[in-house]
């Protein structure tokens, strides 16, 4: 009688388990991109596809690609109009020039500071970081992906390419996202962050 009452135990725990959708591990910051994902007010997702969603498909976390980043500052450049997916013009400038190394080659990106963004609490010393490299459009979404920065009290950062995620509108059509400026392309295969979304 204890061995039947054991096995019915088993096969109700299995049950239940089955019936929920853990998100998925993994580092502290996918953690959290997959719990934000699956918050109603916080999720890009359409309704449908958040009662489905399981987690961000992300690369494996790649220590190569966390590298030290010389910023070189532009105080002089002027404001203008970045495009961006819809009507919207997103007014920015260039904050400075990002230098860095990967794989022993050089590479150098520009960062933005938004012009609104800035004057909100919490943003003032935000910077945006949108690049394209030749993952886009394979494993990557096709429009490139964006990193978000601070600006450091010195001359360099820490830039983490597994920290890059996707413009909301590659979830979601109704999200009007900046395009990334063509000088913002990195000659290489950029394996971090997250990877194309796929409906399930």
């Amino acid at each position: 009688m204890k061995n039947w009452y054991l096995l019915f135990l088993m096969v109700f725990a299995l049950n239940c388990s089955q019936g929920k959708q853990p998100i998925k591990e993994g580092t502290a910051w996918q953690m959290k991109m997959n719990a934000d994902f699956k918050d109603a007010t916080k999720s890009p997702l359409k309704n449908k596809d958040r009662k489905t969603f399981k987690g961000l498909d992300f690369f494996t976390f790649d220590s190569t690609l966390v590298v030290t980043a010389t910023l070189k500052r532009t105080p002089d450049t002027e404001w203008f109009n970045m495009k961006t997916t819809t009507d919207r013009i997103s007014l920015e400038r260039v904050f400075g020039v990002l230098t860095f190394k990967i794989n022993g080659k050089l590479f150098q990106l520009n960062v933005y500071q938004g012009k609104e963004l800035m004057t909100e609490e919490g943003f003032e010393n935000y910077l945006f970081l949108p690049f394209i490299d030749n993952t886009n459009g394979i494993s990557t979404y096709g429009g490139g992906r964006y990193i978000d920065l601070k600006i450091p009290e010195g001359d360099s950062l820490i830039l983490d390419f597994n920290t890059a995620y996707n413009p909301y509108c590659a979830y979601n059509e109704k999200y009007s996202c900046p395009i990334v400026p063509r000088e913002n392309y990195i000659d290489a295969d950029i394996k971090a962050g997250v990877k194309m979304f796929v409906k399930e």
